[in-house]
C-alpha cells in the first residue's frame, strides 16, 4: 500500500516527531535559570499581592465588554447605569494563562536543503517544549480553538492529541477569541499573511489588554531567494502556479517586499506593545525557546524592554 503524502499526513509526521524532541530541547534548558525567574516572579506577585483578575471570589472591578466575547459575562446591574456593557472581574486567583497557537497551514510544510527540518515541525518543537515549561512553572497553557487551558504535567500528550484529532481547516492566523487581558499570546507562524489580515488578527486578541508575541518562522530560502533560471512557484495554499523565466532577477524585488511587510507588523506590534521576531530553521529552537520564556518572565514583571523586542534572530 502506497504511503499517504497528504498534507495531514506530513502533519502527522511532523507533530509526532516533535513531540519527542521537544520533551529532549525542555530537559536540556539550565533549569537552575529557570527556577530563579519563576522565584522572583512569585516573590514580585506576592510583594505586591494578587489584585488581577482571574477566576477568584472577591470583585476586582469592573471593565468594558469586548465584542466577541460572550454576552453572559455582561454585568447587566451595572450596565444599566451607563450607556456602555460592562463585565465584573473578579480578584486574581489562579496561575497565569499562556495560549499557544503553532501555524499548521500548508506553507508551514516548506523546507528547503537549507533547512533542519520544516517550518511546521520547527514551530511544533517550540510550541510543545514552551508549554512543558511553562506548566512546570505553575502556568496554564490553552490552544486558541483547540484546546483549554491547562496545568497538566502531560500537557505536550494533549496538545498533540487536540491537533492529531482536528477536523478543522488548517488556518494561516489564529482564530477569533477574546483572551483575559492578563494572558499572554505567543503567535508561531510564516505571517505570510496580508497585512490587513494580520492587523485586523492583532487587533481582536489586544482588545481585552492582553500582550502577545509574533515570531516569524522562515525557511532560510525564504530570507535570501537563492533560485535562478526558469523555476515554478507553486502557492501551497490554492492561489495558484508562477513561473519565473530567470528567477535571480527577482531577488531585490523580493528581498524589499519582505522588508516591507516586517516593518509593517512590526509597526502593528509597537504600537499595542506586543512583540515580533523573525526566527530561521537553521537556527537553533533553544535560542527561541529561551528568547519567549524571557519575554513570559519579562511581562509576569511589567517589563516590555527594547531588548527583549530585538529578539534572537530579528
Amino acid at each position: 500500500m502506497a504511503a499517504d503524502n497528504g498534507p495531514i499526513a506530513r502533519e502527522t509526521v511532523a507533530i509526532r516527531r516533535a513531540d519527542g524532541e521537544s520533551r529532549t530541547l525542555a530537559a536540556s534548558l539550565p533549569r537552575l535559570v529557570l527556577e530563579a525567574r519563576r522565584i522572583a516572579a512569585n516573590v514580585i506577585h506576592g510583594l505586591h499581592g494578587r489584585r488581577r483578575a482571574g477566576s477568584g471570589e472577591s470583585f476586582w472591578q469592573y471593565r468594558r465588554f469586548v465584542s466577541g466575547e460572550p454576552s453572559q459575562n455582561v454585568d447587566w446591574r451595572r450596565s444599566a447605569r451607563d450607556d456602555h456593557l460592562y463585565v465584573r472581574e473578579q480578584e486574581w486567583e489562579a496561575a497565569h494563562t499562556v495560549w499557544i497557537w503553532p501555524d499548521r497551514s500548508p506553507s508551514m510544510a516548506f523546507a528547503s536543503r537549507q533547512a533542519r527540518e520544516s517550518k511546521l515541525e520547527h514551530s511544533l518543537i517550540v510550541a510543545f517544549a514552551l508549554a512543558e515549561l511553562l506548566v512546570a512553572g505553575g502556568e496554564r497553557v490553552g490552544i486558541p480553538g483547540l484546546m483549554p487551558p491547562t496545568a497538566s504535567r502531560s500537557v505536550i500528550d494533549k496538545m498533540a492529541q487536540a491537533m492529531l484529532h482536528d477536523d478543522a481547516a488548517r488556518l494561516s492566523l489564529p482564530p477569533s477569541f477574546v483572551p483575559s487581558s492578563l494572558a499572554e499570546i505567543v503567535v508561531l507562524g510564516d505571517f505570510w499573511s496580508p497585512i490587513a489580515e494580520i492587523r485586523t488578527m492583532l487587533a481582536g486578541l489586544s482588545a481585552s489588554g492582553a500582550h502577545g508575541t509574533l515570531v516569524q518562522i522562515v525557511d532560510p530560502a525564504e530570507e535570501t531567494f537563492p533560485y535562478s533560471g526558469r523555476i515554478e512557484f507553486v502557492e501551497p495554499e490554492g492561489f495558484g502556479v508562477i513561473t519565473a523565466g530567470r528567477a535571480e532577477s527577482w531577488a531585490a524585488d523580493y528581498t524589499t517586499r519582505l522588508a516591507l511587510h516586517r516593518d509593517q507588523i512590526r509597526d502593528e506590534t509597537n504600537r499595542l506593545d506586543w512583540l515580533f521576531t523573525t526566527h530561521s530553521t537553521d537556527r537553533s529552537a533553544a535560542e527561541l525557546l529561551l528568547f519567549l520564556h524571557a519575554g513570559m518572565t519579562a511581562s509576569k514583571l511589567g517589563v516590555r524592554s527594547s531588548t527583549i523586542k530585538a529578539g534572537p534572530a530579528a
